[in-house]
């Protein structure tokens, strides 16, 4: 409230200075058509020295800045450019060496599997042979025990036969006794 007061007198104060200098209101200097020759001589020399700072200072500096931009833009533009060849050529470069490693792999895989075929096929041979040994003496094994066999039969048949003669009360030769079990046994 108090600034307000103070505002308020200071503006009659400056209305009573406008009053004792000969009853004219101070208007705006810049409105007042006495002052404009002098107002257009300062404005002409004002902007006579902004063209001047402009046109040998700002602008020359605006312009390298600009030029030097746009050529910092077209190097890195051509860089970048490079760095995408040498990027798509290391890429073809990869891919080739992942093409050829991979064929590398399967030739490497071949030859495995040819070298386990090859092991398997002596390892197949070597157990058909061995097969072919052990059936072989177990063929002449089960052929000894047949002839075993068959003269053990042949002994029990001849053994039977005199028993079963002389249970009948019969007396009988071990010649007969042979000579109908063989004729029994041939068939």
């Amino acid at each position: 409230m108090a600034t307000e007061t103070n505002a308020v007198e200071e503006g009659a104060a400056h209305a009573a200075d406008a009053a004792g200098n000969g009853g004219e209101a101070v208007g705006m200097p810049q409105l007042d058509f006495s002052t404009f020759p002098n107002q257009i001589f300062w404005l002409i020399v004002t902007l006579v020295v902004i063209y001047y700072v402009l046109s040998r200072i700002a602008l020359p500096r605006i312009g390298a800045v600009l030029a030097e931009r746009r050529g910092t833009i077209t190097n890195d533009l051509a860089m970048a450019e490079e760095l995408k060849l040498r990027a798509q050529q290391a890429e073809e470069a990869y891919n080739k060496a992942l093409a050829d490693a991979r064929a590398e792999a399967h030739k490497i895989i071949a030859e495995a599997k040819a070298e386990i075929q090859e092991d398997l096929n002596a390892a197949i041979a070597k157990a058909d042979a061995e097969i072919a040994a052990k059936a072989a003496e177990s063929e002449g094994r089960i052929e000894e025990i047949r002839e075993s066999a068959l003269e053990n039969v042949t002994e029990v048949a001849r053994a039977t036969a005199r028993e079963i003669v002389e249970a009948l009360g019969q007396s009988t030769d071990a010649a007969s006794v042979e000579s109908a079990v063989a004729a029994r046994l041939k068939g």
